[in-house]
């Protein structure tokens, strides 16, 4: 069923993108934040305290969907407040528990619940599972993604230009893969190897939350799958350093602000995209490759970093895709089971390029 009315909770960088974005694609948008923002934006705005639950429910009524773009652990509460109202859910989370509670949810959802429709988890997997549709067998699917700073400094070679909140549980958390045909969960920040995007040389190590749903929608019909962050090379040896030898791992919050104080954010970023996948096709092994570097561009007038495009256009371009009637307006949708090509044929997922 189509609809019009959607509140986009979160005015950051990304936040304020993407309810941008839909307005532009004719949805009657209404942003909230903790304090409505001083400058002009094409949409109205208000300010919302999303942790007072009536208030949430009184600002949600008039509208018929409600995107997400909150630190992962208010996603829940908003994600009930939705539930109960009969809304469409969507948002950006890599929180596994989250995930987990929302899906409970949807049995009972009048609305779609959609979580995870940002870059990694969402356009990766859509794109992953793009590639693995191509094979008669699989042997392998494997995600990487790297959001980075264009002109990297010290030995870190990075800039939290997303949240660190997220970052830091991405690093912590154990990661779900499927190994030699085997379901199971394995550290963060393991299993290192060199990869390449454009001639730059980068490290992929194991991190959370990345696949979303994939592992139990390929259990059984693949032998290897797994979502790897990239960086610059030397990057996970001074994390493991830092959060398991200073025990930072202990306390998250303030590993978080000592991590974003050294390194802030910069415009000039980079997110690099390595999907593959291997296996039979046409009574031979291949391999096929979405290899991508996207950088800054103009959107909307302004100029966006690359993190704040690839993360909102993803979502919003699922989320017209629901509008217009081509995924389900009810239920769960996992990331994995939205089409490629329609994704890409809507005005935000056309900003990705073609395959």
């Amino acid at each position: 069923m189509s609809f019009r009315n959607l509140a986009v909770l979160g005015l950051g960088k990304v936040g304020t993108l993407a309810a941008t974005l839909l307005h532009e694609a004719d949805f009657s948008v209404t942003g909230f934040d903790n304090v409505a923002p001083a400058r002009n934006l094409p949409f109205d705005t208000a300010a919302l305290d999303v942790s007072n639950a009536d208030a949430l429910a009184k600002a949600l009524t008039p509208s018929e969907a409600v995107l997400s773009c909150l630190p992962y652990h208010l996603n829940k509460g908003v994600a009930e407040a939705a539930h109960k109202l009969g809304l469409h859910y969507f948002d950006l989370t890599e929180d596994v528990p989250t995930t987990q509670a929302i899906r409970e949810m949807s049995k009972t959802a009048k609305g779609l619940m959609a979580p995870q429709c940002g870059l990694a988890p969402g356009f990766v997997g859509i794109v992953g599972a793009h590639l693995a549709s191509q094979f008669d067998s699989l042997r392998s699917i494997k995600l990487r993604v790297g959001a980075l700073p264009q002109h990297p400094t010290g030995l870190l070679g990075y800039a939290f230009n997303w949240s660190p909140e997220g970052v830091v549980n991405e690093y912590l958390n154990d990661c779900e893969v499927i190994e030699e045909g085997q379901h199971k969960w394995v550290s963060p920040m393991e299993w290192i190897e060199t990869v390449y995007v454009n001639g730059m040389k980068l490290e992929a190590f194991t991190t959370s939350g990345g696949l979303g749903t994939m592992c139990e929608t390929y259990d059984g019909r693949v032998e290897n799958l797994d979502y790897k962050t990239m960086r610059y090379p030397g990057h996970v040896s001074l994390m493991n350093f830092f959060f398991h030898e200073l025990l930072m791992r202990e306390q998250r919050d303030v590993a978080g602000q000592i991590l974003t104080h050294a390194k802030p954010p910069v415009d000039d970023d980079v997110v690099y995209v390595h999907v593959s996948a291997e296996g039979d096709a046409e009574g031979r092994l291949q391999r096929k490759e979405f290899v991508r570097a996207y950088y800054p561009i103009e959107v909307a007038g302004e100029m966006r970093t690359a993190i704040a495009w690839t993360t909102s256009a993803s979502v919003c371009a699922v989320i017209e895709m629901v509008r217009d009637g081509a995924l389900p307006a009810t239920g769960f949708v996992k990331q994995e089971e939205i089409p490629l090509e329609p994704f890409l044929g809507t005005p935000t997922g056309a900003l990705y390029g073609e395959d």
